[in-house]
């Protein structure tokens, strides 16, 4: 099996490092934040599964993307504020040959990532080597290089010529694979879910299931999600399901204990990613004139707990 990159010292980037590691691959980990490269260094990808068991994994974590220079496979999984940055990094480390693979929530990462290998590789290079996908799995970063399995789910991912080999890792890792012709049903589908119930567990402070135990609560879950899906179909996207409320309804009831990643960077005054989730339906609203005014104003609400 092929060495793989994978940029991000998160939740969900120590849970891919932690399995692919488990089966026997090569994993190198880049991230700047020093404490979960500290700890990766020291202790390895460490992961609590669903039987509740910890176990730790070697992995090779660096700051320094000359250290992975001619990377040929690589996973992207950092927030989408940070993509602009991991753009830049795979720039300098990612082979002329080699497929990146974001897996990351909102939208506008996969273009990011292919502008800025077309600008520092030459135009032929930037849509070749990036793939985009999507997944339902769920992690919390319990402390730096520490995650616990909150879920499993399917990792989808669009067909791509050069997608053999880290298909075949992440499968030997026991990740569940499929490929599909087209990944935006699946990228707006999630984003529909995400702007429905991420949002609003931040700002309330509260787990999933909460948002359907609150009348207010749920049905502002409802607007949020149809205005998406408003957005999608403009777009002339066609979402895997009919009813996006009840959809959002679902995966609050599915994942009813979990803590959305947005409360978890609320929680510990990180930047959240709204600007790729709501404030994203708000800008492709705009450009197809689909009114989007509490996604809107539910971005704003999410930026200002930060100031």
């Amino acid at each position: 099996m092929e060495p793989i990159l994978i940029v991000g010292t998160g939740a969900l980037a120590t849970l891919f490092a932690a399995r692919l590691s488990a089966a026997g691959v090569s994993v190198t980990m880049l991230g700047t934040w020093q404490a979960g490269l500290d700890a990766l260094r020291k202790e390895g990808a460490r992961l609590v599964g669903l039987e509740g068991v910890e176990r730790a994994y070697p992995v090779h974590a660096t700051d320094d993307p000359a250290d992975c220079r001619g990377a040929r496979l690589a996973l992207v999984l950092v927030k989408g504020w940070q993509t602009e940055r991991a753009a830049g990094q795979l720039a300098i480390c990612l082979a002329e040959d080699g497929l990146a693979l974001t897996l990351q929530n909102g939208l506008g990462n996969r273009e990011i990532l292919v502008a800025t290998l077309r600008q520092a590789q030459g135009d032929a290079l930037g849509t070749p080597r990036v793939a985009q996908g999507v997944t339902t799995l769920g992690a919390t970063l319990l402390a730096p290089g520490l995650a616990r399995l909150g879920g499993e789910g399917p990792v989808s991912i669009e067909a791509h010529p050069r997608l053999g080999p880290l298909e075949a890792n992440l499968r030997a890792a026991g990740f569940a694979v499929n490929v599909v012709e087209d990944a935006r049903s699946l990228i707006w589908g999630k984003l529909v879910v995400n702007a429905a119930i991420n949002p609003l567990t931040a700002l309330l402070r509260v787990p999933n299931s909460e948002l359907l135990q609150r009348p207010a609560a749920r049905l502002l879950m409802g607007e949020l999600a149809r205005e998406a899906a408003a957005v999608a179909r403009a777009q002339g996207v066609s979402l895997p399901f009919e009813a996006p409320e009840s959809a959002a309804e679902e995966v609050a009831r599915r994942t009813a204990a979990n803590r959305s990643s947005m409360l978890q960077d609320v929680l510990r005054g990180a930047p959240t990613e709204i600007d790729a989730i709501c404030g994203a339906i708000v800008r492709a609203g705009e450009e197809r004139d689909v009114p989007t005014p509490v996604n809107r104003i539910v971005w704003q609400l999410v930026k200002a707990l930060s100031g």
